[in-house]
C-alpha cells in the first residue's frame, strides 16, 4: 500500500526531473484503488494538463499498463483500439501514466502531464523510481 510519504517522495522525484528538463508539470498519484493521494502543480504548469495528470494516474492503475503503451495499442487495428471511450471517457492514452510496483504488485500509479509525450514519460520514470 502507498502511504503519503511515498508519494510525497515520487512527486518530489518527478518535478526534480521536471525542473532539469525545464518543463513545469502536473503530477499525480493515486493508490491501488485509483484513488488520489496526492497532487503536485509546479509553477506555470498547464491548468489544462491538471485533470490529465489525474486520469493518467488513475488509467494506469486501472490497466495495470503504462498509458505510453496503452495508447500504442489503441491505434486503429489494434488490440485496445476505442477504449479511451470507455469508462465515461476518463481513460487516458498518450504517454505520462506509469504503474507503481512494490515487490513484484501493483499498489497504484503515477500520473503526468504538462509537457511532450516523452518528457511525460521521462517524468513519471523519474517519480516511479522512487518508490
Amino acid at each position: 500500500m502507498i502511504q503519503l510519504a511515498d508519494a510525497r517522495r515520487i512527486i518530489a522525484a518527478a518535478e526534480k526531473k521536471a525542473e532539469e528538463l525545464g518543463q513545469p508539470m502536473n503530477v499525480a498519484v493515486v493508490d491501488e484503488g485509483g484513488n488520489l493521494i496526492a497532487f503536485e502543480r509546479m509553477t506555470n504548469a498547464w491548468l489544462g494538463s491538471i485533470d490529465i495528470a489525474q486520469k493518467k494516474a488513475w488509467t494506469s492503475r486501472a490497466f495495470d499498463i503504462t498509458t505510453k503503451d496503452l495508447g500504442d495499442n489503441s491505434q486503429s487495428g489494434n488490440q485496445f483500439f476505442g477504449i479511451h471511450a470507455s469508462n465515461d471517457g476518463k481513460v487516458m492514452i498518450f504517454a505520462g501514466g506509469i504503474p507503481l510496483k512494490k515487490e513484484g504488485k501493483v499498489v497504484g500509479a503515477i500520473g503526468v502531464s504538462g509537457g511532450s509525450g516523452a518528457q511525460d514519460h521521462a517524468v513519471a520514470e523519474a517519480g516511479a523510481a522512487a518508490l
